[in-house]
């Protein structure tokens, strides 16, 4: 309990801390998940042959191809949500917490992750993946349209 609890409270409070744009190191951890899928294998393939004495497990390039884009996201964003966008900070840096612990779970040492995945608030959380995913979507989205730059020149006739 205490690793799932670690993995949802430390991009939360890393972001709220930090003043990181929660929306773009959300948007991060897609691109992660995204990665993960698609060159996972041939990640295990590139590590095999550049590191063929070295026991790198799949889980372990796998979650570092989850978390890279996430992780370097948020090292350029520290200190780019000020004022009023601090506020709403919250709702994408609580569901980036959430995404953390249901992408990373299942990547955990068998033994640990099955202990995890056994637990009856893990069955609630898993059925509640798409609401967080969902939601953490349309709330980055909805973050990023509100929160662009404004022109400063009125628009109207051409001169």
């Amino acid at each position: 309990m205490a690793i799932v609890l670690g993995l949802f409270a430390a991009p939360v409070l890393v972001t709220l801390l930090l003043r990181i744009n929660a929306t773009m190191v959300f948007l991060g951890l897609c691109l992660g998940y995204v990665l993960m899928q698609f060159l996972g294998a041939d990640t295990q393939d590139f590590a095999a042959t550049f590191l063929p004495h070295a026991a790198v497990s799949s889980n372990v390039l796998k979650v570092t191809l989850l978390l890279f884009p996430a992780v370097f996201t948020a090292v350029f964003m520290i200190r780019t949500a000020r004022g009023a966008k601090a506020v709403f900070n919250l709702l994408p840096a609580l569901a980036t917490g959430c995404l953390v612990v249901l992408l990373v779970v299942p990547l955990l040492s068998p033994g640990l992750s099955h202990a995890i995945t056994g637990m009856s608030l893990w069955r609630q959380v898993a059925r509640l993946q798409g609401l967080v995913v969902g939601t953490g979507a349309l709330v980055s989205l909805l973050f990023l349209w509100m929160l662009r730059p404004h022109q400063d020149k009125p628009r109207g006739k051409h001169e």
